[in-house]
């Protein structure tokens, strides 16, 4: 039986961390009182008596809770963005390489993905790793994703006192200096930040994010070659999986809710073999948030990777 605490369960991420994890036996879920949730002390406790924490909170507060953990053998998983460039910290994306994943099995320091950013680096990384991709393209992303995404106080806000405004999508991150570039251009192996459009539409959960890659700049490009590659790259992941127009359900259009409640995401290519679009379709929520977390925890602790997660 492994113990684990939730650090913020009562945010949206805590929330669906404590669903996906409470139904299972080998996990005994520890709790703080609601009055000692600020209190540092009796949180120090409770992490040292686990074996896996989660910290579901700001950044500030993330840093705080994660200096509080002594015991070298508990391992901490961190969903805010604190923790994400450090190298002192696991990047948490195992699909991204077998080195990484194996990092990750014997990290005691896990930094979970950004949901834009596992969205761009999924699409991005392999094709970097492969040289279809130059390191050095001028890469365009847009990323569609619910309001859950924005947390508690964005989701009052749509559910509770929406603006005229609010029904249509919105473009956000405007200034180009989002939070998640810094790792979307690390873990993509790129040597600059794509150009980035994050966009909120009135919708609770699901994501789409797509890269256009341009046969101008890459001669060799083809939507095979690109397909290929990624087919190649996931092949065997249990999480990931590269749709091809013969498969069951490839799109005739792409809805960014398609994998909304999953912990998987599913890869299209489409276009033609002059102007090619890549996307990754996933929940916010799950691939890009809880269900990245509970699937480096089980690989941390060595249990079946995708042990509690919806596929």
């Amino acid at each position: 039986m492994f113990h684990v605490f939730i650090d913020g369960a009562s945010g949206t991420t805590g929330l669906r961390l404590e669903a996906r994890l409470s139904g299972r036996k080998d996990i005994q879920l520890i709790r703080i009182d609601e009055a000692h949730r600020k209190d540092p002390e009796r949180k120090r406790a409770l992490m040292n008596a686990s074996d896996v924490t989660f910290l579901c909170l700001p950044d500030d507060a993330a840093k705080e809770s994660a200096a509080l953990c002594d015991d070298p053998d508990t391992v901490v998983i961190d969903t805010s963005t604190a923790h994400r460039t450090s190298s002192d910290w696991t990047y948490g994306f195992p699909e991204l390489s077998d080195d990484q994943r194996n990092q990750i099995r014997s990290a005691k320091r896990i930094a979970n993905p950004g949901c834009h950013a596992i969205g761009f680096i999924s699409i991005t990384a392999p094709l970097v790793q492969a040289g279809i991709l130059p390191n050095d393209y001028p890469v365009s992303c847009f990323s569609l994703t619910g309001y859950s995404g924005g947390g508690k106080k964005m989701i009052a806000d749509y559910e509770n006192d929406k603006s005229r405004e609010m029904e249509a999508p919105r473009l956000y991150g405007l200034s180009q200096s989002h939070k998640h570039l810094p790792e979307m251009q690390l873990y993509s192996g790129l040597t600059a930040p794509p150009v980035f459009t994050p966009i909120v539409s009135d919708y609770y959960a699901g994501m789409a994010t797509s890269i256009s890659l341009d046969r101008r700049l890459i001669p060799d490009l083809s939507v095979k070659t690109v397909r290929d590659c990624l087919k190649t790259h996931y092949d065997g992941a249990a999480v990931i999986r590269v749709l091809s127009p013969e498969d069951t359900g490839f799109p005739a259009m792409l809805s960014a809710n398609r994998m909304a409640g999953k912990d998987s995401m599913v890869i299209c290519v489409n276009g033609n073999d002059d102007r090619v679009l890549v996307s990754s379709v996933f929940d916010n929520l799950g691939k890009g948030a809880s269900g990245s977390a509970v699937q480096n925890m089980n690989l941390a602790l060595g249990l079946e990777e995708t042990a509690s997660l919806e596929l």
